[in-house]
């Protein structure tokens, strides 16, 4: 394992990837293992979920904007505690927020989104490191399917699909911190305990830009 000062360094680990990818069960999981905090999205508060998936674009603003202010929030509570004195692993980063609003906003609606996010994001700070759980769609609809959360079950395959595109997209042009790309289809880190201590080992390697992880290669 990699030394205890880079661990130190890491004051915040967002876990990243598309509904069904297994972020919350691994930030849940490394949480445990370096003895830190799990921040986790409140996804179930969002009173608009389940009426999105059965009509997108009638409840895609409300939807967004709900996220947009719960996550917010979420991160300004933890910035005026004394809960960065330890490290923090999300199952999400505030920036994500972006894939949705391109993906499934107007024209006018984005343009309302983009003044208010221009605004809030300013204070966000940074994670200090990404890991982005890459799947394929039809890994992500078992993983769906297999949980069977009643908000989820209208989920259509061809919206998981531009979902998937759209955060590929996004990730394979993030800078804005070090970022571990997980080829999440060749890996269960909830149920076998090597691979969970492979993935773990290699997120706590010391990186400065994007580095991709293929456990089949390893």
């Amino acid at each position: 394992m990699e030394s205890t000062n880079h661990i130190t360094d890491l004051r915040q680990i967002a876990i990243e990837g598309v509904i069904g990818a297994g972020k919350t069960s691994l930030a849940i999981k490394l949480a445990k293992f370096l003895n830190a905090k799990a921040v986790l999205e409140k996804f179930e508060e969002n009173p608009f979920l389940e009426k999105f998936y059965e009509d997108i674009s009638h409840y895609a603003f409300q939807t967004q904007m709900f996220f947009l202010m719960s996550r917010y929030r979420q991160q300004q509570e933890l910035a005026q505690t004394d809960i960065f004195n330890q490290t923090l692993v999300t199952d999400y980063m505030f920036e994500k927020d972006k894939i949705f609003a391109y993906l499934n906003l107007q024209d006018n609606e984005l343009k309302l989104y983009e003044t208010v996010v221009s605004l809030l994001e300013k204070s966000i700070p940074k994670p200090d490191l990404v890991v982005y759980l890459q799947c394929n769609v039809d890994h992500l609809m078992a993983n769906i399917k297999k949980r069977g959360r009643k908000i989820e079950r209208n989920i259509s395959k061809e919206y998981l699909q531009s979902l998937n595109e759209a955060y590929n997209y996004f990730f394979f042009r993030y800078r804005s911190s070090p970022l571990l790309i997980v080829n999440a289809d060749e890996i269960d880190f909830v149920n076998n305990e090597r691979d969970f201590d492979k993935l773990a080992f290699e997120i706590l390697k010391p990186r400065k830009i994007a580095e991709y992880y293929n456990p089949i290669l390893k």
